[in-house]
């Protein structure tokens, strides 16, 4: 899956010419936490966020600090065409909730959020499908997941997305979602079989 499938295209931005009290403005009556600072010809010259405007929105009145002064200069960016775990490494690895997505002359194109990121991931393994999920330890066999997997089918288990534990030293956890019309079937010719089925939700 690619960037461009799930970024905010033709995103709001704003210049360094706008002030701070505009730009909160901005934010708040569009429902978004973060803004392109973009020249006259829509080129990426900073980021700002909502936490940090509002931070500095008492020294802007005070002081004079203008957005330019508070701006992020050279954000981190992805392009629209890189893979979106690039985009989630980056945001995980960073700590930060979003990323402008520009081309190869740096000019804004969309805009990618740890929320389209967390969208996704909760459509891919279809956790608002009326499903059910089995934890399954198979142990360190290495033909483990391929015989779990026979077994889910032979009893009409119905997979909806499959993820896997991080490994230990003696045991691999995968967790199945299944619809959830064939969740006690299957979970009975699991432990039958001699798996552990670690924990169930049905």
């Amino acid at each position: 899956m690619r960037v461009r499938s799930l970024m905010i295209e033709n995103p709001i931005t704003v210049s360094d010419r706008t002030s701070v009290q505009e730009a909160i403005h901005v934010m708040e009556e569009n429902g978004i936490r973060h803004l392109p600072v973009v020249d006259k010809g829509q080129k990426l010259v900073g980021w700002v966020t909502l936490g940090d405007m509002k931070q500095g929105l008492l020294p802007a009145v005070v002081t004079g600090v203008s957005l330019a002064d508070l701006m992020i200069r050279e954000p981190i960016t992805v392009d629209a065409d890189e893979d979106i775990e690039s985009a989630a490494r980056l945001i995980f690895e960073k700590k930060i909730g979003g990323l402008p997505v520009v081309n190869g002359n740096r000019k804004v194109i969309g805009v990618i959020t740890v929320t389209d990121i967390l969208g996704a991931f909760i459509k891919i393994m279809g956790l608002l499908s009326n499903g059910a999920r089995i934890d399954v330890d198979i142990g360190e066999d290495p033909d483990g997941f391929e015989k779990v997997s026979h077994i889910i089918h032979e009893n009409q288990g119905k997979v909806v997305s499959v993820g896997i534990a991080p490994e230990t030293v003696d045991r691999r956890i995968y967790y199945f979602r299944l619809e959830a019309d064939s969740i006690k079937s299957v979970v009975q010719a699991l432990q039958k079989a001699g798996y552990d089925v670690m924990s169930s939700e049905y």
